[in-house]
């Protein structure tokens, strides 16, 4: 399968299953969206028409350039077949039941009510809860217990807002440090935090032990203030961006992301981007709202219109920034055109309900934290382990070709099939789709894609 497009200048044409991508001119892009479907010579005589008042388009120019797409498909960089279906239930089989990473719930609870909360201001449609010391050693313990042979293993500290438990937090921490050696394993850790009650303490001990730390901002102030408030109504912007700024500093060259959502109110999310760049931040992530389709912070129709031109805004904007010496990261468009994710991962996915699970603060399993509460999704407990055993093979065996409407897409193995979470709120089965959040998607690779186009234009110019 190969997608062409434009954008930006580039003529841009991706060899799906090769994932190679190639730039050209306008002459090729048309030679090769022709070339599947007319011989030669319907070509040259279509494009000698087309390219009439242009004396470097001839024949002979035009069959040269018919034998270059031609060497392209012989060497399976352009309409490559796709082989990968039958690999596609054999991945997970192989893989067996190994575990890599947990998203510990450490609070089920949390200090801010903002309104779209997807976990209920972080109860999860459940009552309000902290995790034990002894539940989240337990979690630590099952994790060890089914890593198999990984030696990297990977824990979420998440809530609603974990520095509620913080803690437990450390306890937790300094416990899979002392068992590290022991068990031949390395603990990487993450914080997701709203940041209210960061302190010098939490930045000292996050900058030590947590391998990435995601800090939730909205953007601009008035965005913010108007959905992430405290129980009394009042906006946490002015509380929580001097921290973050402060934690950002003290981190140096450790990660962290500034994770924002956007909603109906703000589809310019760019300004919100922007704002952050502007307040020193470079790692950055903002991620469109997941509510039901009648909230009022859900995008409308027109509202995805606005984002695709927003995406693109931002894409140019960041391509500036990097030739003015002055780069940011945005999440999304992270994307390696030359290594990039391997065939398994393409294919399969996060790993949801199998790699990975959530853990509840009372130790039940869940397929991911968007599962969380949803009763029908419970895998097990981390003392008897997995007992759903039909739940997990569902999710073994759900990838980019479990999915019917995905077959036709020129982007699955890019996003692995989607969501599974967003593809069961929006279609009531695993193997749906959100095809909002697939639009948006598609946009955002071609962004990405895009955005590598130019840095490659730049190293040849050098």
């Amino acid at each position: 399968m190969v997608h062409q497009y434009k954008l930006n200048g580039y003529n841009i044409v991706l060899d799906t299953c090769s994932g190679a991508v190639h730039v050209v001119d306008e002459v090729a892009y048309d030679v090769i969206a022709m070339f599947k479907d007319r011989t030669s010579d319907e070509i040259i005589a279509d494009l000698l028409t087309k390219y009439a008042d242009r004396p470097d388009v001839t024949a002979e120019e035009l069959r040269l350039c018919i034998e270059d797409v031609d060497s392209l498909v012989q060497t399976g960089q352009l309409y490559t077949e796709d082989n990968f279906e039958d690999m596609a239930g054999r991945f997970k089989e192989r893989s067996g039941n190994v575990v890599k990473a947990l998203c510990l719930h450490v609070a089920h609870t949390c200090n801010l009510n903002c309104s779209y909360c997807f976990a209920s201001q972080g109860k999860y449609h459940g009552d309000r809860a902290i995790m034990s010391y002894e539940v989240g050693k337990r979690a630590l313990d099952f994790l060890v217990e089914n890593s198999g042979s990984r030696t990297n293993l990977e824990v979420d500290f998440f809530g609603g807002e974990p520095l509620m438990n913080w803690d437990v937090v450390k306890q937790l921490v300094e416990y899979a440090r002392s068992i590290e050696k022991e068990k031949g394993k390395n603990f990487r850790f993450t914080l997701t935090t709203n940041g209210v009650l960061i302190d010098q303490e939490v930045i000292d001990f996050a900058n030590r032990e947590m391998s990435n730390v995601v800090l939730s901002l909205d953007g601009r102030r008035e965005i913010h203030d108007a959905t992430r408030v405290d129980y009394a109504g009042r906006g946490s912007y002015d509380r929580i961006v001097p921290k973050f700024r402060s934690m950002v500093e003290a981190r140096g060259n450790r990660d962290y992301y500034m994770r924002g959502t956007f909603t109906h109110a703000n589809p310019d999310f760019t300004e919100d981007v922007f704002h952050m760049a502007d307040l020193g931040f470079t790692e950055l992530s903002m991620e469109p709202v997941v509510c039901a389709p009648g909230d009022p912070a859900a995008l409308t129709p027109e509202d995805i219109e606005i984002v695709k031109e927003q995406y693109e805004i931002l894409a140019k904007d960041m391509i500036r920034r990097r030739r003015e010496g002055k780069p940011i990261t945005f999440y999304h468009y992270m994307i390696d055109l030359d290594g990039g994710p391997c065939v398994y991962k393409r294919i399969s996915g996060c790993g949801s309900g199998t790699e990975y699970m959530a853990v509840t603060p009372w130790g039940d399993l869940y397929p991911c934290h968007q599962f969380v509460g949803e009763e029908e999704y419970k895998l097990g407990n981390i003392w008897d382990g997995v007992t759903n055993e039909a739940l997990r093979e569902e999710f073994r065996s759900c990838n980019a070709y479990a999915r019917p409407d995905c077959k036709d897409c020129w982007a699955k193995l890019y996003c692995s099939g989607g969501c599974a979470a967003n593809a069961y709120h929006a279609a009531g089965t695993i193997r749906g789709i959100y095809e909002p959040g697939c639009e948006l998607f598609r946009k955002r690779i071609e962004c990405a894609i895009m955005i590598k186009a130019s840095e490659a234009e730049d190293q040849n110019l050098e």
